[in-house]
């Protein structure tokens, strides 16, 4: 899927919970960011384009390791010991971006090293992610206004 697809849903599920959310101004920015770093690895992705982070282009694969579970569980564990306190909107920004690529036609290795792929039918910048991605904007911005009694 492509990056906006991964923040508009995102921004879904954080408004959707909002309420539960303890912190939100740490909450919203670490969960959106991590919907964004499994794409670190290609460089035709928002936060591949950034030069810091340019190597992973050159040493990984897309859609490989940094794709799967597996990776989100070792950095986790680097997250529990150092930075707890964003341990929480990491893990689920990052597991709402392995969720929504599991839908695509490329799919996502989800315990790398096993080869077994998950996949689904839609096509990342298509017809029908391109109708998500409106249908979750509207329905963001009308949780947005209902919920901050804008309306």
């Amino acid at each position: 899927m492509l990056f906006r697809t991964h923040l508009i849903i995102g921004l879904f599920f954080i408004l959707l919970f909002f309420s539960y959310i303890h912190n939100p101004f740490l909450f919203l920015p670490v969960s959106l960011l991590s919907t964004l770093i499994p794409d670190i690895d290609t460089k035709f992705s928002k936060i591949g384009k950034i030069k810091l982070f340019r190597i992973f282009n050159f040493f990984m694969k897309h859609r490989g390791i940094i794709h799967s579970f597996t990776f989100l569980f070792l950095v986790s564990f680097f997250i529990l010991l150092f930075f707890k306190e964003i341990l929480l909107p990491f893990v689920f920004g990052y597991s709402l971006h392995l969720i929504l690529d599991s839908f695509t036609i490329k799919g996502i290795k989800p315990f790398y090293p096993v080869k077994k792929r998950i996949k689904g039918k839609i096509k990342t910048g298509g017809l029908i992610e391109t109708s998500i991605f409106v249908i979750f904007l509207f329905v963001d911005l009308f949780i947005f206004l209902t919920k901050f009694s804008i309306l």
